[in-house]
């Protein structure tokens, strides 16, 4: 049976790392919006239409997600997904076209992001955006981390 993987957390909580080894124990097709944006467009963060571009993608990658599972292949979304209900539409997704789906918290510490926030800004490692401190804090006050019940839901 397929299993679709939801990688959940805040910028520079790991997602992209531990999906990275996910992908290869799982024999999983991982879907990294941030990479194909990055191909496709360069950091153009702060740009107007820098969030309609990336929601574009992230559209055409659940229509991947979705006929790789049809096809019986594990998949991994390395979206983030900071909403409760984001998280139950792909589960509930997963389960229509027979597949299971997990999910991955990185739950990091708040001083730590900050931490791997600086050093991801100083570094800009390939692959990666620079997140302004000022972005950080407005990420952090609208993600809805998940809570033990609906951590059960996902095993």
């Amino acid at each position: 049976m397929a299993v679709l993987h939801l990688m959940v957390g805040l910028p520079c909580s790991g997602k992209t790392t531990y999906a990275r080894g996910l992908a290869a124990t799982a024999n999983a097709l991982l879907l990294t919006p941030d990479a194909w944006y990055l191909k496709l467009f360069d950091d153009d963060a702060g740009h107007p239409d820098h969030d309609r571009k990336h929601s574009q993608i992230e559209a055409i990658m659940l229509d991947v997600a979705r006929q790789a599972l049809m096809l019986g292949c594990n998949v991994i979304l390395d979206f983030g997904f900071w909403a409760v209900q984001e998280r139950e539409a792909l589960r509930q997704m997963a389960l229509s076209l027979g597949a299971q789906c997990r999910l991955h918290y990185m739950d990091v510490p708040i001083d730590e992001l900050y931490r791997r926030l600086d050093e991801r800004n100083r570094l800009q490692p390939e692959g990666t955006f620079y997140i302004p401190t000022t972005e950080m804090n407005a990420y952090i006050r609208v993600f809805q981390p998940p809570t033990p019940e609906e951590l059960a839901r996902f095993l």
